[in-house]
């Protein structure tokens, strides 16, 4: 087992700027920091770790049958064996962490595509680092996003979805107010979860707290913090149109139209684009085109796409409810349902 790599000065700050790069679709300036953190510690858990993110962003959206899932894999299963394999009590705090961070990024791969069964098992044997993560908390500022996450959705979750309190019985009370003050912290100051703190802080204040102002104010800053970031661009747009700020959220789009090609991006503009002329200009025909053409865009996507499918059959239900047509309203608005994260956000109001 190698040396800490947190604890080596110029290492650590290569590796922060490593995960920038990642995270903004810098992909080639985060290989050269993979080479230059592999040469001295070559079977490091971290290294892996660094290379499996790269290929996840890189490959995002990372899909069940992509060539890349292999390596992906294979990646995070090295990083968590190394991190089980023994270490000094000094390394503790860093090993795991680690060991979460390879952790959750496979889990987020599971749980987005609906692989249940992996998701089941491995936040099974994910818990007991969950446990122990409240202890390191003050180490390394990424525990704080564990940390919150646990305090917020285990009385959020239950609150929301009432059919799971029972399981939530089994577990220890969690704090919603000191969760979002710990993700609040990982968002600041994290290592390797910094973005992803962001990114639920936005979600959690769309999605449970109805609180879309502040979904927006997280969600502007993790764009400006990574504007090549395809996925966070498509929900600072989502967060313009909940708040009603449809003149910046249509300038977003037409530039973003002009800048990328990633497929699934298109597929979620065109969604947007048809809120915006639903919304905006009252223009159903052409709102229900570009609803259409989203659905069409996102096939390819499987269940990976459900959130921005559900916006689309909203909109369509919408649009066939002011046509008289209930029928296809009741029609549209299962799929949405059926697809939908959360009911709530539906773009109604």
């Amino acid at each position: 087992m190698q040396a800490q790599i947190l604890k080596d000065t110029a290492t650590y700050e290569l590796v922060k700027a490593g995960v920038d790069h990642v995270y903004n679709f810098q992909f080639d300036r985060a290989r050269d920091v993979y080479r230059k953190i592999k040469l001295p510690y070559p079977e490091h858990p971290i290294t892996f770790l660094f290379r499996a993110l790269t290929t996840y962003w890189e490959n995002y959206p990372l899909l069940p049958d992509s060539p890349a899932r292999k390596s992906f894999e294979d990646d995070l299963s090295n990083c968590i064996r190394l991190c089980n394999t023994g270490f000094p009590p000094e390394d503790e705090a860093e090993y795991l962490m680690t060991n979460l961070g390879a952790r959750g990024l496979l889990l987020l791969f599971y749980a987005d595509n609906e692989i249940t069964m992996e998701v089941l098992t491995l936040a099974a044997s994910t818990y007991k680092y969950v446990k122990q993560s409240f202890d390191f908390r003050g180490t390394y500022h990424d525990f704080y996003f564990i940390t919150g996450l646990y305090n917020y959705y285990r009385e959020a979750y239950p609150e929301a979805h009432p059919i799971y309190k029972p399981l939530a019985l089994l577990l220890p009370r969690g704090d919603k107010s000191a969760g979002l003050k710990e993700l609040d912290l990982a968002a600041k100051h994290a290592i390797f979860l910094k973005a992803e703190a962001f990114s639920f802080l936005s979600g959690i204040y769309i999605s449970f707290e109805n609180n879309y102002q502040q979904s927006y104010e997280y969600s502007k800053s993790l764009h400006e913090l990574y504007p090549s970031n395809v996925q966070y661009l498509a929900v600072y747009i989502k967060n313009l149109l909940l708040i009603k700020r449809y003149g910046e959220a249509e300038n977003m789009i037409e530039n973003a139209r002009k800048a990328y090609q990633n497929k699934y991006l298109v597929a979620q503009l065109d969604i947007l684009q048809g809120i915006l002329y639903e919304k905006r200009y009252k223009n159903l025909s052409l709102a229900q085109s570009y609803y259409l053409k989203g659905l069409n865009g996102t096939v390819p996507f499987g269940v990976f796409s459900g959130e921005f499918n559900a916006y689309a059959y909203f909109g369509l239900s919408r649009i066939s409810e002011a046509r008289n047509d209930s029928r296809m309203a009741r029609n549209y608005r299962k799929q949405a349902l059926d697809q939908a994260d959360y009911e709530n956000v539906s773009f109604d109001d």
